[in-house]
Formats: structure tokens, sequence, C-alpha cells
């Protein structure tokens, strides 16, 4: 089956205390290999349509608009939940060893990554 044509991702970069970063973006074509690249290194994918269009507006390198930072933190807690990492705990902390389940009855994507793709579904 092809990809949508219409198909929209955008990539982005986050290492804190800073701001998020606008790393990738594209569509059709391009934006599915933007996901199937974070798909084969273990990037977590969220897809949420109204902020992959607002995103795609950002040039690439440049930090996510103030307008955009609640919808991109929820984006970020959410991933970080995903992955076993609380919000707020530094990496290798006991807070950050995840829920006493281990993730197993939801999807987990792997560990946290600095970039998160988001598309919009073609």
């Amino acid at each position: 089956m092809s990809p949508p044509k219409n198909q929209l991702a955008v990539a982005l970069q986050y290492e804190a205390p800073g701001t998020p970063r606008v790393v990738a973006k594209g569509k059709g074509e391009l934006g599915q290999k933007i996901i199937d690249t974070a798909r084969q290194h273990g990037v977590p994918i969220e897809e949420n349509a109204s902020l992959a269009g607002a995103l795609s507006e950002v040039e690439i390198g440049d930090e996510i608009p103030v307008e955009l930072y609640k919808a991109v933190a929820e984006v970020l807690i959410f991933l970080m939940r995903m992955s076993g990492v609380r919000p707020g705990a530094k990496t290798g902390s006991p807070d950050a060893a995840g829920s006493p389940d281990g993730g197993a009855q939801r999807r987990n994507p792997g560990p946290a990554a600095p970039q998160a793709p988001l598309r919009r579904p073609g």
C-alpha cells in the first residue's frame, strides 16, 4: 500500500532547558520518509493533524513559536509517559524507572528520544 500523497510530518528536537526546534518537515513521500526513519530509530510518533499543520509553518532549525508551547508540551509529556519517564525526572533517577507493570498493557515505542515526529493522517 502506498503512503498518502499528502502525508505531513514534522520532527522536533528538545533538549532541556531549551525550547523545542523543528529539525525536519515534509509532505508526501518526504513526510513518510521522516516517519519511517523515526520508527527505525525508535523515536515516538504522535499523530496530531492540527499541531503538525501549525508546526509545518516553522522554518527548519527555528524554535517553536510561543503560541505552540502548550500544545507541544502536552505532546512531550505524553511521549515521556509512554516511555516510562516522569516529566521533570532526570534520566536514570528512580523517578524515571517507569510504571510498575513496565508498560506491558500499552504500546511502548521505546526509550524517550529528543526528536518526536508529528504527523497528520493523510
